[in-house]
């Protein structure tokens, strides 16, 4: 080859160049750089990281932790409240019947009296006796109508639970600890005695 008429230079792995060209088949050099396709290579390994899994296990654990106490509590103030409500329904009703049985015994007094003048007096004749009988009468209907009753044990074994026995006395053809006169009638308020009956008792 004739000096002058081309530039020959030699390249590695025998690529020649022309006037300063690189020829294309020309191999990369060994260090270069590998294209980027958006995948990791094959030797890299992501790194297994279960914190994020581990926390959000705890937070849900919490979560119905939580919520269990708040279901509790609820389920104990309803109850506490039902309670209550039961409570006072009973404090209020046992308040009424101490009322009812207050007011019921101070008019009992009455009752007794005006039984004592309808005893002595002359229904017949008309005029005062006619007008106590009927305050009389009314007066009782309104003591049945609030549960209030009264009982005459004349001829019943004592009971000191009903009776209260004022004397005693011998009776012929009496057995022993018969009642046998009422002195003043009992009463019952709701089936409870009100008043014991106060009688005589055979002895």
């Amino acid at each position: 080859m004739i000096a002058g008429d081309a530039h020959e230079e030699r390249l590695p792995d025998g690529a020649v160049a022309e006037d300063g060209a690189v020829a294309e088949d020309a191999a990369p050099p060994d260090d270069a750089a590998p294209p980027d396709d958006g995948a990791p290579p094959d030797d890299v390994v992501p790194p297994d990281d279960p914190a994020p899994l581990d926390d959000a296990g705890e937070e849900l654990a919490e979560v119905e932790r939580e919520r269990g106490e708040y279901l509790a509590l609820a389920q104990r103030t309803q109850a506490d409240f039902e309670n209550y409500r039961k409570r006072t329904a009973r404090e209020l009703a046992a308040a009424g019947a101490r009322a009812k049985a207050a007011l019921t015994r101070e008019l009992l007094p009455v009752v007794d009296n005006l039984e004592r003048a309808l005893d002595s007096a002359d229904i017949g004749d008309g005029g005062l006796a006619e007008g106590v009988l009927l305050v009389h009468s009314e007066l009782i209907g309104a003591l049945e109508r609030s549960g209030v009753e009264s009982f005459e044990p004349a001829g019943e074994p004592f009971d000191p639970t009903f009776h209260e026995a004022l004397s005693t006395r011998p009776e012929d053809g009496a057995t022993s600890g018969l009642v046998l006169e009422v002195v003043e009638k009992g009463y019952r308020l709701d089936g409870a005695v009100l008043r014991p009956a106060r009688v005589v008792v055979s002895a």
